[in-house]
Parts: structure tokens; C-alpha cells; sequence
């Protein structure tokens, strides 16, 4: 997708998409190298990428414990600073989930907002299902060998279908090998707020998801929402774990050179 001229002189010159990389809560306050590996695979992939500082949390935290009057108004702020993208990516499933599924519900009675929620849901993607679906044959960096397992998010798998895509880019890179745990499109118990108003179950969850990498054999952990990976890193450093946890775009763009999510390196 790379700009590019053609000599015929009937042929106009094709632009790189823009694309409006939405980087998300929890990659800006906690994890921000995911945020840099995101945007350097977007670049790879011939986009013009831009980080618009005007952009706020999606408001799913708010939608989903039934503030939908703040839940609109955030909403709004993130539909008007991301419409004239080609394209809206954002390195979570949670929060792609919540612009292209829930975004339009929350404005059925609000015409104007409706149509404008429709238009940036219908070129909003999760990353992976961009690299993959959308983007020209992005260049993936090389990787030491090692074994990883997937964690799949129940946002990006039940909301937007992502699956395989994360385990077609990963399959190009030399010297990864994939071992697939038991159940691992279970949920690990972060569900947002769900940890913190049943801890107890939460808590079960992880400690399910966490012997269930062990049992692998894997090196890493990787998935592509931050807050399952926190979560299960979380549960991983309490047990002594060697296991290793990274998000897909960091190991996609060879940004592993920084400690592991939750410092679980071995």
C-alpha cells in the first residue's frame, strides 16, 4: 500500500492510507513499547500513520458497568478525532470491539452520531486482522528460536472473529514454533472490571489459564489485549513462572529487548 507513480500519465498516483493508530489505556500508561511496535508495523506495511493526541480511552469501562451517558459522550470525542482516517487500528481487540460493535448501539436514538459511528466502525480493525486482512505483505522481523503459546481474548475472538490471523503472521517468522495450550480461547479472568467485582472467580480463572501455558512448554505467552496479558502475568510471576509474556506486536516487530510483561524473563 505503499505510495507508488505509474508513467502512464492517465495513471494518478496511489497514496499511502492514513491510518489513525489508537493506542489505548492500558498501552499508554503500562506498556507503551506494544504502542511502538504497533506503529512500526503499520509503517512497514507502506501506511501513514498518525497518533492523534486528542484521542481518550474508548469507553468501554464505562458502557460496560452501565454509564452510558459518559460512555456516549467519550464515544463522541473518539468518532470526531478519528474521522478522516482511512483507516482506525488499534493493538486490542477489547477496545476494536468496542468501536465497531458497540459504538453504533450507543447512538440508535441519535441519527447524526449513528451514521458517523457506522462509517468509523466499517474501517476500524483490531491490528492483526489489519496486518493480515487489509495491509499489503508486512515485513515481520527475525526471532531466536523459541516456542510460544497463544492466549485468545474473548473480545477479539467473540467480537471480531480474531483467531488465525495472529497465527498466520507469526507462522512467517523463522525460528518460532507454536504450542497450542488447552482451551485457550477461555477466558483468564481480567474481563475489565470483572476482576475487581468477583475476585474470587477472577482469581480461579487465572490460576486455570496459568497452568494451562505451564503445561505447554512454551518460552513466551503472547496474545493481543493487554489487560489478559497483564493479568495472566501477574498470575504467572506469583508462581515462579519462567514463561515469558509479550503482546503479538512486540514479538511481530522484534521488540523484545525490553523486559517481558511483569519482568517474567527467565
Amino acid at each position: 500500500m505503499a505510495e507508488r507513480t505509474d508513467s502512464s500519465p492517465t495513471t494518478s498516483p496511489i497514496r499511502a492510507p492514513r491510518v489513525g493508530l489508537f493506542v489505548t489505556c492500558l498501552v499508554d500508561l503500562f506498556r507503551p513499547n506494544v504502542g511502538f511496535a504497533a506503529l512500526e508495523l503499520l509503517q512497514r506495511a507502506g501506511c501513514d500513520v498518525e497518533i492523534p493526541s486528542q484521542q481518550t480511552c474508548c469507553g468501554q469501562p464505562a458502557y460496560n458497568n452501565g454509564d452510558t451517558r459518559d460512555a456516549r459522550d467519550i464515544a463522541k470525542q473518539v468518532i470526531d478525532v478519528f474521522a478522516d482516517y482511512d483507516y482506525t487500528v488499534a493493538p486490542s481487540g477489547s477496545c476494536a470491539g468496542m468501536i465497531k460493535e458497540h459504538y453504533p448501539r450507543l447512538f440508535d436514538a441519535d441519527a447524526e452520531y449513528y451514521e458517523k459511528a457506522l462509517a468509523l466502525s466499517s474501517r476500524c480493525f483490531e491490528l492483526t486482522e489489519f496486518l493480515d486482512g487489509v495491509a499489503d505483505r508486512v515485513a515481520l522481523s527475525e526471532s531466536p528460536s523459541c516456542s510460544y503459546t497463544y492466549h485468545d481474548s474473548c473480545s477479539g475472538l467473540r467480537e471480531l472473529g480474531i483467531k488465525q490471523q495472529p497465527r498466520t503472521l507469526l507462522a512467517r517468522i523463522a525460528g518460532l514454533s507454536v504450542r497450542e495450550m488447552q482451551d485457550s480461547n477461555v477466558c483468564c479472568g481480567f474481563g475489565g472490571t470483572f476482576c475487581v467485582k468477583y475476585p474470587d472467580i477472577s482469581g480461579r480463572m487465572v490460576a486455570d489459564k496459568a497452568d494451562a501455558i505451564r503445561a505447554t512448554g512454551a518460552d513466551m505467552v503472547l496474545g493481543g489485549d493487554l489487560g489478559c496479558l497483564m493479568n495472566i502475568a501477574g498470575r504467572l510471576k506469583r508462581v515462579d513462572s519462567t514463561v515469558s509474556v509479550y503482546h503479538v506486536a512486540e514479538v511481530l516487530a522484534g521488540k523484545t529487548d525490553v523486559p517481558p510483561i511483569a519482568g517474567s524473563r527467565s
